[in-house]
């Protein structure tokens, strides 16, 4: 907020709290306006963010833009959705507290986006290795997968949210993110069979049949066109000049291998999609005594679902009844039978988009090698906010009630962190007044007397139960409620714009009417028991984990969905009670998702039921502002001759006697136990203008420490020396770099050469001891084999360069392909290493296929089931090789007689490899011998030959010239 204070006469304030007129809504909106236009679109109420969208690209979020917000103070720069991210994490990491970051707003507002900004800022700028960044990427990818199956075009929002979505990513004692978890709710599956007109199915459908490849929609008997399908013309809009459906086809399908899928899930998951499209398209025909029965072709459905088609069809046009312990089977009317086959659509789409998400969990789960000991987490909660529509159902009575509970839960922790601010630091708090929504939420979810509790005793009545009905129970129940109104109960005026199929509720945000047309059939939610039978028999792994044998078994009613989703909206809230919330509420400044216009009346309605207008409030309840001591002394102390240029004393006595010298009044400021609470904007601004009053003169001084730079430190130059190395040591903590192989250290001023000298080795030796105790012991043996290669190698041998990044394997022998009479005769002498090589012989170089075996005291050449050679580790003169990229080497060894066979003679495919493994085993690495040209070795009897090296075209071992063993080494690219 410093940052900006000056520029506030242009672009209004940077936090809420500064407005003079506090409790204006015109004020408040006024100063949104103000840094829209600006393309400021973040601002602050204390510590909650809110967001306009300004529905175009912006250059505020590049990778210098992380780095800028890394670690400094919430207020120190401009508001910014990074600023939260990184406050939350260190808040995190210092405290050892759970964080959750709670993203709320309107349709198009912006929500999912703040959510993939923060997840992205996470992904950049935390701790990381391999796994950590495969993890990342797992993270990111994931979202484009619920972006698909859980978002679709609506009215209000080309990429609508059509499910709820919590998100908890987990930090080790490092702060690396090492796992993530989420939680979704009440996908709105009504859209899988009707849309309004306008709006648009899940983004998926569209995607399949757009960027599909013609072989892949073929095998799933699709056509291109979406019109050809039921349930994607409800709408009537197959295309959205936002969307690509087939770029994010493309996005999708790279994006489901990386989170875990395999090719044979995605096929299954392409079929579900592919059997709702045909499901669609099923047809029903109506006989003369009232039976149905399908007219269109149902065994390529019956295929994708991996079903029997006869089961299938007489499930989709009977039913099953128990009455008196006797089965019963009935057939189903016209419009049952189609009831039931959108109700088996729906099932089959929802619970897929569960199992979809219990997929995305298992990639992201707390792998087993990070223990959750000292592990922390930060919740993003990315749910829907409340939508007022011109027909509003079931859906949105839901998604209202769940904005009702988080405003409630809004307001207590904002009002408790307030408080606990006030009591940690001594000061006295002030009641403030303001809306409880608590009657709103007990109207809906009281027991026996709530809205919910009502709609399900309206769904399990036996006799003649009807939506109308429900609407009369609820006016006999509720309607004298304060906050409840219905057509019959209404005055003349309400009832002109009420229909009798309405009732009214009256949430913290403003006046709902609620249709309860279809409200029973979607709290029952119920899918006819012989069509879950049909589908427990699905022989495609997905279904078959969807819908399981348990639930047809099972007697017992599952809860109807509203109260499924009351009871998960209780469990989330205490999920979030256990945790340190941050809060952003996203805006959007119009409905035509055009840049650069600002909607007052649009934006007023938002402010409203984003509850801002209370937040300020309860922020503004006795003071604008307040900031740590050392914060407020660092930046106003050259207005005070005492503070300036720096104070030795105790903080709070320096900002006492700076105060007391600006002339603050008792009534405008308090001093805590380590901050300093200011009452009135004003006193800040006055404070902020003799700030820059001052500037000139502080900038004289700085001219002139600048000039007297190279003297010994005094009063000339001590606040340019100050601040040059307190700027110095800022700018390493930002850039100190983050691997042992990463060199950069930023260049000191001359003052401090020496102690940044030091503090650099400090800095890589912490780095080094903290990579040596990650490094787990396969990998250390590893890394150690690469270092002995790396001395023995580099910059010797022509192949060495492509050995590098190769892991050395254990053995390149089974345990199966070493002989088992040979392991007998080797006995206690355990194959530390096994290989293939090729033996030439010493005289006639014929080539002979061997093992060459390697125990920790000798070396043996096998040939199949007999021991050729042994060659003790003590016997081992040297090992020879030629600097080019063959693959030969000769084992020169100590001959104490002329009757011992000759030198080795042997090509490997690994020699590298062998070589290193060899060395280290025999405590020969000094003695590794690497010749330009040619080598020469024992024959027998003190016998000499020679092998002559050459570069060529191919790889090849001949006999050469004068009896010399040619080896022509392959010429490297």
């Amino acid at each position: 907020m410093e940052s900006a204070l000056t520029a506030r006469d242009r672009v209004g304030v940077q936090d809420f709290v500064l407005l003079e007129n506090y409790n204006s809504e015109a004020a408040f909106i006024e100063n949104l306006r103000r840094r829209f236009r600006e393309n400021l679109i973040y601002t602050y109420i204390g510590s909650v963010l809110v967001s306009m969208n300004p529905y175009k690209e912006l250059e505020i979020y590049s990778k210098q833009q992380m780095d800028r917000y890394r670690g400094v103070s919430f207020y120190e720069i401009s508001p910014h959705i990074y600023a939260l991210s990184d406050n939350t994490y260190r808040a995190m990491r210092t405290e050892r507290k759970d964080q959750c970051i709670l993203i709320s707003g309107e349709s198009g507002a912006g929500k999912t986006e703040a959510s993939k900004k923060i997840l992205l800022y996470y992904a950049v700028t935390c701790p990381t290795n391999d796994h950590m960044a495969a993890l990342g990427d797992r993270l990111l990818q994931s979202n484009p997968v619920l972006e698909a199956f859980g978002n679709a075009k609506t009215l209000r929002n080309d990429n609508s949210s059509r499910f709820g979505k919590y998100m908890d990513v987990q930090f080790d004692f490092r702060g690396a993110p090492v796992g993530g978890h989420i939680l979704n709710y009440l996908l709105e599956k009504s859209r899988v069979v009707h849309q309004n007109h306008g709006e648009r199915n899940f983004h998926i459908f569209y995607q399949l049949l757009d960027g599909g490849e013609d072989d892949q929609l073929n095998t799933l008997n699709l056509e291109r066109n979406p019109q050809n399908y039921r349930y994607l013309v409800k709408g009537n809009c197959p295309r959205v000049s936002s969307i690509s459906d087939k770029n994010n086809w493309k996005v999708v399908m790279k994006a489901l291998p990386v989170i875990g899928f395999t090719e044979e899930e995605v096929q299954k998951l392409l079929n579900i999609i592919a059997s709702v499209l045909h499901l669609g398209n099923m047809q029903f025909g109506e006989g003369e005594e009232g039976d149905t029965y399908i007219t269109t072709e149902i065994s390529n459905l019956a295929r994708l679902l991996g079903v029997d088609g006869s089961a299938l069809r007489e499930a989709l046009t009977h039913k099953k009844l128990t009455a008196k312990g006797e089965e019963m089977i009935t057939p189903l009317n016209f419009e049952q039978a189609e009831a039931a086959r959108d109700a088996l659509a729906k099932a089959v789409y929802g619970r897929t988009f569960t199992w979809l998400v219990e997929k995305i969990n298992q990639s992201l789960a707390l792998k087993v090698q990070h223990s959750s000991k000292g592990s922390s987490v930060i919740g993003l909660l990315d749910i829907y906010g409340f939508e007022v529509l011109q027909h509003n159902s079931f859906e949105q009575f839901c998604i209202n009630y769940c904005n009702e509970k988080l405003q409630q839960l809004f307001i207590e922790l904002t009002l408790r962190s307030e408080q606990e601010e006030y009591e940690t630091e001594g000061i006295a708090w002030e009641t403030v007044q303001y809306f409880d929504n608590k009657i709103i939420c007990d109207l809906i979810e009281e027991k026996h007397k709530g809205i919910i509790s009502i709609l399900d005793e309206e769904c399990l009545r036996p006799g003649e139960t009807c939506d109308v009905s429900f609407l009369e129970k609820l006016e006999d129940t509720v309607g004298g409620h304060p906050h409840f109104v219905t057509h019959k109960l209404a005055n003349g005026k309400t009832r002109r714009v009420m229909s009798r199929e309405e009732f009214r509720l009256l949430h913290y945000a403003g006046e709902v009417n609620y249709n309860v047309n279809g409200f029973l059939d979607k709290n029952n939610d119920l899918l006819n028991r012989n069509l879950k039978e049909v589908m427990c028999q699905s022989d495609n792994q997905i279904l078959s984990h969807c819908f399981r044998r348990e639930e047809v078994i099972d007697q017992k009613r599952p809860e109807m969905a509203a109260t499924q989703f009351k009871n998960s909206l209780m469990k989330l809230t205490e999920i979030l009670r256990s945790k340190e919330p941050s809060y952003v509420r996203c805006i959007k400044p119009n409905d035509a998702k055009q840049p650069g216009r600002f909607d007052e009346v649009l934006v007023r309605h938002q402010v409203k039921y984003l509850g801002l207008m209370e937040n300020l409030r309860v922020r503004r309840a006795g003071f604008a502002y307040r900031r740590r001591f050392e914060a407020f002394l660092q930046r106003y102390k050259p207005l005070c001759p005492e503070t300036w240029p720096n104070w030795h004393g105790r903080l709070v006595d320096g900002v006492l006697t700076l105060v007391k010298h600006l002339g603050y009044k008792d009534e405008e400021y308090k001093l805590g136990r380590s901050k300093i609470f200011i009452r009135f904007p004003k006193t800040l601004f006055n404070t902020e203008d003799a700030l820059e009053a001052k500037k000139p003169e502080i900038g004289k001084q700085f001219i002139k420490g600048f000039i007297y730079r190279h003297e010994e430190y005094g009063p000339e130059n001590d606040y340019f020396m100050d601040h040059v190395r307190y700027s110095f040591l800022k700018n390493l903590r930002k850039n100190l770099p983050k691997s042992v192989l990463d060199k950069s250290w930023p260049t000191p001023p001359p003052s401090l050469v020496e102690a940044s000298e030091h503090l650099r080795r400090l800095h890589m030796r912490n780095m080094v001891t903290k990579y040596c105790r990650r490094v787990q012991p396969e990998w250390k043996k590893q890394m150690m084999q690469k270092v002995v290669a790396s001395e023995i190698f580099k910059d010797q041998k022509d192949s060495y360069p492509q050995s590098v990044g190769r892991l050395f394997l254990d053995s390149r022998l089974e345990r199966e392909q070493i002989n088992l009479k040979v392991v007998q005769t080797l006995g206690n002498d355990k194959v530390q290493y096994g290989v293939s090589v090729i033996k030439y012989d010493r005289r006639g170089f014929k080539p002979r296929p061997r093992q060459l075996l390697l125990t920790n005291t000798f070396a043996v050449l096998v040939d199949k089931t007999k021991i050729k050679q042994r060659i003790d580790y003590t016997a081992l003169r040297d090992i020879a090789l030629s600097s080019l990229s063959d693959g030969m080497c000769v084992l020169h060894i100590i001959r104490e007689d002329n009757k011992q066979k000759g030198d080795l003679l042997l090509h490997c495919s690994h020699l590298i490899e062998l070589v290193t493994k060899l060395a280290m085993m025999a405590n020969k690495t000094s003695n590794v011998n690497i010749n330009p040209g040619s080598i020469q070795f024992t024959v027998a009897r003190g016998k000499e030959g020679i092998i002559d090296f050459v570069r060529g075209a191919e790889l090849k071992v001949t006999k050469g010239r004068r009896g010399h063993l040619l080896v022509v080494s392959q010429r490297l690219l």
